[in-house]
């Protein structure tokens, strides 16, 4: 009898129409994944096979617009979720309601965040405090009264490859001996399968993903740390004995539990790469090929992706795979990227009223750090000379000099770009980028002429800590000693000053966190939650609400 091994994730809900949605499973051995919902909707399908896990995303359709159905997972026929005797609430699929003009009523709530390393076993505390999405699920279940995101937007470093738990790296010392490279870090397909058994079987974290949908994209950790940093850095990589069998091993993995939840049924149905995994007994060799090709080529896959919420639009843009490393023509995107990200902010302009670009690095940085990339930067392509580009290399990789900002034509590019879409009167209310990867939490707004209110948001981490030594480089990084520094850079390197400036309206911020944006009509509300422990007496963790800002009301 087949068992489900993880999940269900709930992926996709459609909010063109309302009635269909997608569910991720893993089973134990090959069988057909079946949905039922209270309502009668439903679907199955059969699984497929890789590095020998049996996975399916099965499509449930028939579901009725602006309703919430519990439903059940079964396997050849038997019921396998929810859990026996489990305490939590019936898992959910929500679907919008649909307005007459046969679009999704505009109201959304996107909860986001990064940076989540798995919460330790019961009964073991870790070194990171409190779990911010462990705490946000058990909020939700302990009260059907409270407001449940409609999407649940995670911004990378979902795992961690090269920072394991003892758990984990005890699980690894039984399967090699970890005095081989790469050591106590993940190393092939079924490693990265215990990093998402890890952080996925967290019952907290199960139910909530079983009931709230989520987009996902991948940071660095899920690879490496600074994954494509440089050229120089990737060609180190490359000549190590270990590195290809890791890359490859992370995309796929990103693909199988990551990605395709983030495809909607028509991207699957046209998605060659899924069909020919789908087809055959066991689809390893094929989703292998394609990795490959991936890492060969990053212009030859797509991982960025575009989703409408109603009114609302959401760019969800790769920024690691996709970047071009030679020194004399560095970008964050390549040429094919950035027109994919212009063609779909600016497709059907006027017709929505909130952009949301997810970057998992921020575009907006604390204006020393971004003076200190754009001058590390200038370093790098031998502006001061080969031994100054020696030293700025050894800075870029130390100090993870490798935002949006050390892409200084990207970063122009995406300046100008959100200036484009939000001037005019078809501008939307708000031009929002939403990141995560800094360990911290913050509020900026750039002073552009724009129409609408333009703001880089950014919140981490979800689960992690901060070295007290970052946190004060971040706190001086934002400060009027910290803007003056960063022109000694930008005087040194002779980069001149930024295309724009920005200030902080708000943080920083430091701890367990998550941003929750509302979004209804032409109006936006922000909010950030920090998980704090529970006072003495063996209380539970909480969620403190420490911003409640509307973000569109005139200053």
């Amino acid at each position: 009898m087949a068992g489900l091994r993880l999940g269900p994730l709930l992926r996709y809900v459609d909010w063109d129409t309302g009635g269909s949605a997608t569910i991720w499973v893993e089973a134990d051995r090959p069988c057909t994944a079946e949905v039922r919902c209270a309502d009668g909707a439903g679907g199955s399908v059969r699984t497929f096979q890789v590095a020998g896990h049996h996975y399916a995303l099965v499509p449930v359709t028939g579901l009725t617009p602006g309703s919430t159905t519990a439903y059940e997972v079964l396997l050849d026929g038997v019921r396998v979720w929810p859990l026996a005797g489990s305490a939590f609430p019936a898992s959910t699929i929500s679907t919008p309601a649909v307005a007459a003009a046969g679009r999704a009523a505009p109201g959304l709530r996107v909860t986001f965040g990064s940076c989540r390393q798995a919460a330790p076993p019961a009964g073991r505390h870790g070194p990171h405090g409190p779990d911010a999405l462990d705490t946000l699920a058990s909020r939700l279940a302990s009260d059907p009264d409270e407001v449940r995101p409609d999407v649940l937007l995670l911004l990378g470093d979902q795992v961690y490859a090269d920072q394991l738990s003892q758990e984990t790296r005890q699980w690894l010392a039984a399967r090699r001996d970890l005095r081989d490279a790469p050591g106590a870090q993940v190393a092939d397909y079924e490693e990265y399968t215990r990093l998402y058994d890890e952080s996925w079987l967290d019952p907290e974290i199960r139910w909530l993903l079983s009931t709230v949908p989520s987009l996902q994209m991948f940071d660095d950790h899920d690879v490496v740390d600074d994954w494509n940093t440089s050229a120089a850095w990737l060609a180190e990589m490359r000549a190590t004995p270990w590195w290809q069998e890791r890359v490859l091993s992370g995309l796929m993995s990103y693909w199988v539990y990551q990605h395709l939840g983030n495809l909607s049924p028509a991207e699957l149905a046209a998605d060659a790469v899924y069909a020919a995994v789908r087809e055959g007994p066991d689809g390893t060799d094929a989703l292998r090929a394609f990795a490959a090709a991936a890492d060969a080529d990053p212009g030859s896959v797509r991982w960025s992706y575009r989703r409408d919420f109603g009114r609302s639009r959401l760019l969800m843009v790769d920024t690691r795979a996709a970047r071009v490393l030679a020194e004399g023509g560095r970008a964050m995107l390549d040429p094919a990227e950035q027109e994919w990200l212009r063609d779909n902010a600016l497709a059907g302009h006027g017709g929505y009223d909130h952009l949301l670009i997810g970057s998992s690095l921020p575009w907006l940085m604390p204006p020393l750090i971004h003076d200190a990339e754009v001058w590390d930067a200038a370093l790098c392509r031998g502006e001061r000379g080969p031994w100054w580009a020696q030293i700025g290399e050894d800075l870029r990789r130390r100090s993870d000099l490798e935002h949006w900002a050390a892409f200084p034509a990207s970063f122009a590019a995406l300046s100008d770009l959100i200036e484009e879409v939000g001037t005019g009167p078809r501008a939307p209310a708000t031009v929002c980028v939403l990141s995560g990867d800094v360990h911290h939490a913050y509020v900026a707004e750039p002073r552009i002429p724009s129409t609408a209110r333009v703001f880089q948001l950014t919140c981490s981490p979800v689960h992690n800590s901060i070295h007290m030594v970052v946190k004060w480089g971040f706190r001086l990084g934002w400060s009027r000693a910290g803007r003056w520094l960063g022109r000694g850079f930008s005087r040194h390197g002779r980069t001149g000053r930024p295309p724009l400036s920005w200030r902080r309206t708000g943080g920083p911020w430091f701890g367990n966190q998550l941003m929750t944006l509302a979004l209804a009509g032409r109006s936006a509300r922000l909010r950030l939650d920090q998980a704090r422990r529970g006072r003495k007496g063996g209380a539970a963790a909480r969620l403190v609400t420490v911003l409640d800002r509307e973000l569109t009301a005139a200053d």
